[in-house]
C-alpha cells in the first residue's frame, strides 16, 4: 500500500466565491461552530500566572522600540532579566489591539487577549485542513485532521488564556503548510514566505529552530539528487532566500539582538535551551525539581493528557510512515510525499528526543511542547487514512470512520463536561477516581485560572463584602489577578486586608476540615479551596501560656496540634511581603505524604495573611501540623529581594532525643571530630556539646563501605560505598546547648565508615574514618 498522491492545490478561481466556499462546507461549518462556542465560553476562564507578565514585557518592548529608554532601562522594566530573550511577535499585537480599541479596564484587556488567542488557534485548525487537503486529496480526511487538531481538551482551554504556547502551535502548523507549498512550487517567493513564517516561529519559541535546520537539510538532499547545474543553482538561490528571510525576521523581531547579534544570540540559546526557572512538582507521586525530572517525563505527560483514540491513530500513522520509509529509503529522502510525511514524523520525534537527551528543564506538564500536537494530529489523520485503506470492503471502512467519529465525539463530550477546566484533563491511563490522588501524582492548577471560579462561588454564597487572604505560597499573586477579571461590582466587594475573620485561599484542601468553606475539585482532587482562619485570639492566649520552641524573628509555640507564631510589637510591613517556610519532619519517614518522601520532609510553607493577622500591634499566626507524629520542624521567614530573614529548627518532643542522649552518655565514641560519633542500636549517634547554630548548617556526609560489594545498590558499586549523607534538621535536634542526630545504618555487614561535614564549593570541615567489622 502506498501513500496517497499529492492533491493539486485547491482552485478558488473557478466559478463564484460562493461555489468555491461550498466545496469546503464541512470545514467551514466546523470552524463556525467552534467560533460560536468560543464566544459563548470566552468569559468563563480566569487569569493565568503569566498573562499580565507577558503584557508587561510587551509594553517594555514598545517603549524601547519607540526610543524611550536605553537597553539597561529596557531590561530593568522586565519582570525577570532573561525575559529579554522572549520574542513579542504575538504579545505586541495584543497590546496594540487594546490601544486601538481603547480597552483600559482589566477585564476588557483579558477578554480581548483571550478572543484573539482563540481566533489564532482556529486559524491553526484551518491550516491543518488546508495542508491535509493537499496531502490526502479528500475533504473528509482533511476535516478529520482539523478536528483531531482542535479537539484536544487541554489545548482547547489553553487556546483562550495561553498567549505563548498556542500562538507557537498555530504558527508551527502554518510553517508546515508553507513548507509543503514551498517544496512543491520551488519558487523564490514561496521560500521567502516560508522563511518569514519560520522567523516568526523562532521569535515565539526557540524550538522553532527545528525548521531552521530542517528546511536547509531537505534542500541539501535536493541538491544531491539534482540533475544539472541549472537545477542546483535554483536550489541554492531558494535556500539563500529562505535563510535571508528567516534570519532577517529573527533579528528584526527580537530587539535585544540589535546591539550585538552574534554574542547575544549565543547568550539567548544558552539561556533558553536550559531554562533558568526551576520549580518543584509532583510526577507519578514523587516531587522533583523541574531540572531533575526523569527521561520519561515528557512522553508520559503526552500519553496521560491526550485523547486515547487520537494517540492510537497517531501510533498507527507513525508506524505506517516508518514502514514506508524503511521499504523505500531513497524515496524518503527525495522531494515528494513520503519525505514530507517523514519530516512530519521527525517534527514530533526530534523535539521529544532532544528534551530527553539534553535533560531539558521542563515544568507544568508538557505545555512548552504543545506544538507537538501540530505534527501528531497529522500523523493521527494519516493513521486513520491507513486503517481505512487497509480494509478493501466499504463496510469495514465505514466501521473505521464510525469509530473515529465516536472518538471525536467522546473528546468533544470531555471538553464539555470538564468546562471550564479542560486544562486538567487526564485520560484513563491514570487513576482519576481515588479522592485527592491526582493532585499528589501530577501537577494540577499550574496556571491558576480556576481561582476565578472559586472567587465567584464565594461571592455567590456571601452577598455582602468579604475579606480574602492567600494561605499558600503564590496564592495572593494569582488571586489578585483573578479579582481583576471579575465585573466591577464584584471587585468592589472584595478586600485583601490582613483581618482575623478573612477567608484563607489555598491550592489544596483546607488544613482543618472544620474551617473549610468551599473546595473546587476536578476528578475528586482539590485545586482551590477557601477556609476560615482559626481563632487567633485564643491561639495567642494559649501561646503566651507556654514556652516558645523557637525564638528568632518570631516566637514559635507548639500549642495542641498547631504552631503559633507571635511577634510583638509588630507592624503590617513585616508580615505582608514574602512567606513563612515550614518543613515538617516526621518520626517515621513512612508518614510523609507520597510526593514529599524523596525530600524527607513535608513542606507546609504559608503566607502570613492566610494564617494570621495583626492584633493590636501583635502579629499572630496559627499553622496546623499534620496528624502524624512530628519529630522536628524547621521554620523561618523569606522575603523577595532580601532572601532569608530568619530560620531555625526545633524538636517537638524532646524526650525522645533526651532518651537517645542518655543511651550514649556512658559509652566511648567510635570517632571524634567536630561531633563525637557513637554506635547505638544499628545507628550512628552524632553529639556535640556545646553546640552553636553554625555547627549544624553544613551537610553531613556518611559513606558506608560493606564487607561484600554485592550488598551495595547497583548504582553505588562503581564508587564502592553507600552514600547516606543528610542535613542536620532531618536527622537531629537541639537540646539546650547540645546538638544530637541519629543516622540509621544499612543491615548488611559493614567494613568501615567515613563521616563528617562539608560545604559545597568549599570542601570538608571535618572527617572521621573508622573500621566496623560487623
Amino acid at each position: 500500500m502506498t501513500l496517497l498522491r499529492h492533491a493539486p492545490p485547491p482552485e478558488f478561481s473557478r466559478g463564484s466565491v460562493t461555489r468555491a466556499l461550498a466545496r469546503h462546507w464541512g470545514a467551514l461549518l466546523a470552524l463556525a461552530l467552534f467560533f460560536a462556542a468560543g464566544l459563548v465560553v470566552l468569559d468563563d476562564y480566569g487569569v493565568v500566572l503569566d498573562s499580565n507578565l507577558h503584557r508587561r514585557e510587551a509594553e517594555a518592548h514598545l517603549v524601547y522600540l519607540a526610543g524611550g529608554g536605553d537597553l539597561r532601562a529596557f531590561i530593568d522594566a522586565l519582570h525577570i532579566e532573561h525575559d529579554k530573550f522572549y520574542g513579542m511577535a504575538f504579545e505586541i499585537p495584543l497590546v496594540l489591539a487594546e490601544r486601538a480599541f481603547g480597552i483600559e479596564d482589566s477585564r476588557g484587556v483579558y477578554l480581548s487577549r483571550y478572543l484573539i488567542t482563540h481566533l489564532f488557534y482556529l486559524a491553526g485548525g484551518l491550516f491543518v485542513y488546508l495542508l491535509a487537503l493537499r496531502l490526502f486529496g479528500g475533504r473528509l480526511l482533511a476535516v478529520a485532521a482539523m478536528l483531531l487538531f482542535l479537539l484536544h481538551p487541554r489545548l482547547y482551554a489553553h487556546s483562550f488564556f495561553n498567549a505563548k504556547d498556542i500562538p507557537f502551535l498555530a504558527t508551527f502548523v502554518i510553517a508546515l503548510y508553507l513548507t509543503h507549498r514551498a517544496f512543491r512550487r520551488d519558487s523564490l517567493a514561496a521560500f521567502a514566505l516560508l522563511g518569514a513564517a519560520v522567523g516568526v516561529l523562532v521569535n515565539l519559541r526557540i524550538m522553532g529552530l527545528i525548521l531552521v535546520a530542517a528546511v536547509p537539510a531537505m534542500r541539501a538532499l535536493d541538491f544531491a539528487f539534482a540533475q544539472g547545474w541549472a537545477e542546483r543553482k535554483r536550489i541554492l538561490l531558494t535556500t539563500g532566500v529562505f535563510a535571508l528571510a528567516s534570519g532577517t525576521l529573527i533579528y528584526a523581531l527580537l530587539p535585544y539582538l540589535w546591539g550585538d547579534p552574534i554574542a547575544r544570540a549565543v547568550e539567548a540559546w544558552a539561556t533558553l535551551s536550559n531554562h533558568p526557572t526551576v520549580l518543584i512538582e509532583p510526577f507519578r507521586g514523587t516531587l522533583y525539581r523541574s531540572e531533575d525530572f526523569p527521561p520519561e517525563y515528557l512522553p508520559t505527560w503526552i500519553a496521560i493528557a491526550s485523547p486515547p483514540f487520537a494517540l492510537a491513530l497517531g501510533a498507527v500513522g507513525a508506524a505506517g510512515i516508518l514502514a514506508a520509509a524503511a521499504r523505500a529509503p531513497r524515496h524518503a529522502l527525495r522531494n515528494g510525499r513520503l519525505r514530507f510525511w517523514t519530516l512530519t514524523a521527525g517534527c514530533f520525534a526530534a523535539p521529544v528526543l532532544a528534551v530527553i537527551l539534553l535533560d531539558a528543564n521542563m515544568y507544568s506538564g508538557w505545555r512548552q511542547m504543545h506544538f507537538l500536537w501540530a505534527s501528531f494530529s497529522l500523523l493521527a489523520a494519516f493513521g486513520l487514512h491507513w486503517l481505512a485503506r487497509a480494509f478493501a470492503q466499504a463496510r469495514f471502512r465505514a466501521i473505521v470512520y464510525g469509530a473515529a467519529g465516536a472518538g471525536l465525539a467522546a473528546t468533544a463530550a470531555s471538553i464539555a463536561l470538564l468546562h471550564p477546566n479542560q486544562q486538567e484533563h487526564f485520560n484513563f491511563l491514570v487513576d482519576r477516581v481515588a479522592p485527592e490522588r491526582l493532585r499528589t501524582q501530577f501537577s494540577m492548577n499550574a496556571w491558576r485560572h480556576p481561582d476565578r471560579q472559586a472567587l465567584e462561588a464565594l461571592l455567590d454564597e456571601h452577598p455582602g463584602s468579604i475579606t480574602l487572604n492567600g494561605a499558600s505560597v503564590g496564592a495572593n499573586f494569582a488571586i489578585n489577578r483573578n479579582v481583576r477579571m471579575l465585573p466591577r461590582e464584584a471587585r468592589a466587594r472584595i478586600s485583601t486586608r490582613t483581618e482575623p475573620d478573612a477567608f484563607a485561599f489555598s491550592y489544596g484542601p483546607p488544613p482543618d476540615d472544620a474551617l473549610g468553606f468551599y473546595s473546587l475539585r476536578v476528578y475528586g482532587s482539590t485545586i482551590a479551596s477557601f477556609a476560615r482562619k482559626p481563632d487567633l485570639q485564643a491561639a495567642y492566649a494559649a501561646a503566651k501560656a507556654s514556652e516558645p520552641i523557637v525564638q528568632s524573628g518570631f516566637d514559635v509555640h507548639h500549642v495542641d496540634d498547631a504552631l503559633v507564631y507571635v511577634k510583638e510589637p509588630c507592624d503590617e510591613a513585616e508580615i505582608t511581603d514574602g512567606y513563612f517556610m515550614l518543613r515538617v519532619v516526621p518520626e517515621d519517614s513512612e508518614d510523609i505524604p507520597e510526593p514529599w518522601r524523596s525530600f524527607e520532609y513535608e513542606d507546609r510553607s504559608f503566607l502570613f495573611p492566610g494564617h494570621g493577622a495583626l492584633l493590636g500591634g501583635r502579629c499572630v499566626a496559627s499553622a496546623p501540623l499534620p496528624d502524624y507524629p512530628v519529630a522536628v520542624i524547621r521554620t523561618g521567614q523569606w522575603r523577595s529581594g532580601a532572601g532569608r530573614l530568619w530560620e531555625s529548627d526545633a524538636a517537638l518532643h524532646p524526650d525522645r532525643w533526651r532518651a537517645m542522649r542518655r543511651a550514649v552518655a556512658d559509652g566511648e565514641p567510635a570517632a571524634r571530630g567536630l561531633f563525637a560519633v557513637y554506635f547505638a542500636g544499628g545507628a550512628l549517634i552524632y553529639l556535640r556539646e556545646p553546640c552553636a547554630a553554625a555547627d549544624t548548617e553544613a551537610r553531613f556526609f556518611l559513606h558506608v563501605v560493606p564487607e561484600r560489594e554485592g550488598d551495595l545498590p547497583w548504582e553505588r558499586r562503581l564508587h564502592g560505598f553507600d552514600n547516606l549523607g543528610f542535613d542536620f534538621y532531618l536527622r537531629g535536634a537541639r537540646l539546650g546547648d547540645e546538638c544530637i542526630a541519629r543516622a540509621d545504618l544499612p543491615d548488611y555487614p559493614i567494613s568501615s565508615i567515613r563521616t563528617g561535614q562539608y560545604v559545597s564549593g568549599v570542601g570538608e570541615i571535618w572527617r572521621a574514618e573508622f573500621a566496623v567489622g560487623r
